[in-house]
C-alpha cells in the first residue's frame, strides 16, 4: 500500500482491511481538520494542556519569519571569534539539537556543537575541560525555565566563565526559554549576550522545529531556509482529510497497532541518520505512555532475523533512497507477518520532513487511543521523590542509604538476589519476570537504564548487552542514560500497563563536582555526583510505587569491566 509520491510505503498485507477502515474513520470524522482547528475534544473534555500546546503546528514558518533575526545572530557570533557551542539543557530542549549536530556536523566557518544533558559529574567535567570558554558561546535552554538540571549547569558553568573570562562572561552566554519564565528573568539579571523567547504554546517536545532547534541548527551551518521551506509539503498535506495525508495514516498505524497488541514500534533507521531515533522515541513515549496505555519506541536495537522477535513489533524503516544496506532484512520480516513502514528520504535535508510528520502523527495516535498527547503526568513523581532526598541531604549532610542485598566484589545488587555472583543474579531476575503471562495479552519488554558517564565505550558495552537479552527472550530492549531519559521514555515507565522490566545501573563516584547555590557565588550545598544518585533513587522508587520490578546495580568504577561480567 502506497501514499502519497510513493515514499510513505505500508507493508502489512495481514492488516490491510483495518487499516483502510481506520483510515477511513479519521478521515470521515475530520482528525487532521480538527487538529488545524484545536479542537481540543479530540482528546480530552477539558482545554487544559491542549489549546496552549498546538503552536507547534505553524513552527515552520513562525521560525522562516524569525530566519534574519536567527541568521544576524550567527553571523554575529562567528565575527566575534567562538568555535564551540555548549547547549545545557535537557529533554526536548536538547534532544533536536543533539540529533541536527550528529547528523549534519559541522559545516565549514560554522560552530561545533555539544549537549550536556548528563548530571553525572564526569560528563561535567569532561565538557569543563574540553572547551575553552573563551571560544565557546553557551546555550542555556529550558521552556519552563525551571528544570533543575539545566539551571544548575547554568550556574556552574557561568561560575567557570566568570573565573577564566571576568566580567566578559556573560557575552559567552544566550538563553531559549519562554516569555515571563524563571530562566528569561536570569538571563536578565546576568546580563546574557541574547535571550530568545520561543512561542509558549509550544511543548518541549513537539519544540525541534522552533527556535529551541533553530538556533543551534543556524550555529553548526544548517540551510534553515532549505531546510524549513522542506516541510511545508509535510505541513500542507497535513491539513487534508485524506487517505494520501501520510502523517494522519501514520497516527492512525500506530495507533491501530497498538490496540493490536503490537505496541513495540521498532526503528531500522539508514546509518546516516540513525541519530533521528533519539528524537523520536521522546516524542512518542512521553505523549502515548499514561493512563495505563502506551507505545515503546525501540532505538538502535539490532536489527536481527525474524526468529528473535515476538508478535508485538511494528517496524519502521526510514532510509535514504540510496540506501538498501537492511533491505533483504527487512524483506524477511514483511514475508514473516511483521508489519513494516518504509519511509525514503532523498537526503539528510528530508529530515525537517520527518520532524513534522511525526509531530503530526503522535497527536492522530493519541485521538485514536483516547489519550492526552501533550501532558506528562507521571514525569513529576521521580522528580518529586529526588527533590525530597536532595532536601534531606542539605540538612542531614548525607543521601537515604539503601542497603544492599548482595555484594560481588565492589560491586553492590539491590532487590532480588537469586544466585551467587551478579551474571546469575542479573539472568535469574529477567528469568522470572519475563516469563509470566499477562491477562491483557501485552508482551513485556526489558528497560536499562544507566546513571553513569554516558561514555561511548559504556554505550557499546549497554548495546551489546541490549542484543543478548534480545536473543534470549525475543524480547524488546531499551536502554537510555540517566537522567536524560527520565524526560522522555520515563513517562512510559510508570504510565504504561506495567509490562516493563527495569534494570537500574548507577557507579561509584570517582571524582566529584560542586553545584553553586547561585551564579556568581561560591557556596554549594550540593554536588553533581549526589544530585544524580539522588534521581536515580527516586527513579527506582517511583517505579517500585508504581509496582514495576526493579533489579539495581551499583557498579564500581570499573564500568566496562564490570558491564562484561553480565555475558
Amino acid at each position: 500500500m502506497e501514499i502519497g509520491n510513493a515514499k510513505f510505503i505500508i507493508h502489512s498485507l495481514e492488516y490491510n482491511s483495518k487499516i483502510q477502515e481506520a483510515v477511513s474513520d479519521a478521515v470521515s470524522k475530520n482528525v487532521a481538520a480538527r487538529i488545524w482547528e484545536k479542537d481540543y475534544t479530540l482528546w480530552s473534555n477539558e482545554p487544559a494542556e491542549i489549546t496552549n500546546r498546538l503552536a507547534w503546528l505553524n513552527s515552520p514558518s513562525e521560525s522562516l519569519s524569525m530566519l534574519d533575526e536567527i541568521i544576524s545572530f550567527r553571523d554575529e557570533i562567528i565575527d566575534s571569534g567562538f568555535k564551540n557551542v555548549l547547549l545545557l539543557g535537557m529533554g526536548g530542549s536538547s534532544l533536536a539539537p543533539e540529533v541536527f549536530s550528529k547528523i549534519f556536523g559541522k559545516e565549514n566557518k560554522f560552530l561545533n556543537l555539544e549537549i550536556l544533558d548528563s548530571t553525572d559529574p564526569g560528563a561535567v567535567l569532561a565538557l569543563k575541560n574540553k572547551f575553552n570558554p573563551k571560544e565557546t558561546l553557551y546555550i542555556v535552554s529550558t521552556k519552563s525555565g525551571g528544570t533543575v538540571e539545566t539551571i544548575s549547569f547554568m550556574k556552574y558553568f557561568f561560575n567557570y566563565a566568570v573565573e577564566k573570562l571576568g566580567d566578559e562572561a556573560s557575552n559567552h552566554f544566550i538563553a531559549i526559554t519562554d516569555p515571563g519564565s524563571g530562566l528569561q528573568q536570569m538571563a536578565e539579571d546576568l546580563n546574557f549576550r541574547n535571550i530568545f523567547l520561543n512561542n509558549p504554546d509550544i511543548g518541549g517536545r513537539y519544540s525541534a522545529l522552533s527556535l529551541f532547534g533553530m538556533v543551534p541548527a543556524a550555529l553548526i551551518g544548517i540551510d534553515l531556509q532549505r531546510f524549513l521551506a522542506n516541510t511545508q509539503m509535510l505541513v500542507n498535506e497535513s491539513a487534508g482529510n485524506s487517505a494520501e495525508n501520510s502523517s494522519l495514516v501514520l497516527g492512525v498505524l500506530m495507533g491501530l497497532f497498538a490496540a493490536e497488541k503490537k505496541d513495540k514500534l521498532t526503528f531500522v533507521l539508514s546509518d546516516e541518520i540513525k541519530f533521528f531515533g533519539s528524537w523520536v522515541e521522546q516524542l512518542v513515549a512521553e505523549s502515548t505512555g499514561k493512563i495505563g496505555k502506551g507505545i515503546l519506541p525501540v532505538d538502535r536495537e539490532e536489527l536481527l532475523s525474524p526468529e528473535y522477535y515476538s508478535d508485538d513489533r511494528f517496524f519502521v524503516n526510514i532510509r535514504l533512497k540510496e540506501d538498501i544496506s537492511n533491505s533483504e532484512k527487512i524483506s524477511t520480516l514483511i514475508q514473516e507477518g511483521h508489519p513494516v513502514i518504509e519511509i525514503v528520504l532523498d537526503d539528510i535535508y528530508d529530515l525537517a520532513k520527518e520532524l513534522y510528520r511525526w509531530e503530526f502523527a503522535t497527536a492522530v495516535t493519541g485521538w485514536f487511543l483516547n489519550i492526552q498527547p501533550f501532558d506528562q503526568p507521571n514525569v513529576e513523581s521521580a522528580k518529586i521523590i529526588a527533590r525530597q532526598m536532595v532536601k534531606e541531604y542539605q540538612e542531614k549532610g548525607e543521601l537515604f542509604n539503601l542497603s544492599p542485598s548482595f555484594i560481588d566484589g565492589e560491586i553492590e545488587i539491590y532487590g532480588e538476589s537469586d544466585g551467587g555472583n551478579i551474571k546469575e543474579i542479573f539472568w535469574n531476575y529477567l528469568d522470572k519476570n519475563l516469563k509470566q503471562n499477562r491477562n491483557d495479552g501485552l508482551k513485556q519488554y526489558v528497560s536499562i537504564q544507566a546513571y553513569v558517564n554516558p561514555i561511548e565505550q559504556i554505550d557499546s558495552a549497554l548495546l551489546q548487552l541490549q542484543s543478548e537479552i534480545q536473543k534470549k527472550y525475543k524480547c524488546a530492549v531499551t536502554t537510555g542514560f540517566g537522567p536524560r531519559f527520565l524526560h522522555s521514555t520515563g513517562q512510559l515507565h510508570k504510565g504504561d500497563a506495567g509490562n516493563g522490566v527495569f534494570v537500574q545501573f548507577t557507579s561509584k563516584i570517582e571524582n566529584d563536582t560542586a553545584i553553586p547555590n547561585e551564579a556568581k557565588s561560591d557556596s554549594s550545598s550540593i554536588s553533581f555526583g549526589v544530585l544524580r544518585e539522588a534521581q536515580a533513587l527516586g527513579d527506582r522508587q517511583a517505579l517500585l510505587d508504581n509496582n514495576r520490578p526493579v533489579l539495581k546495580i551499583r557498579l564500581s568504577s570499573g564500568l566496562e569491566k564490570d558491564l562484561l561480567l553480565l555475558f
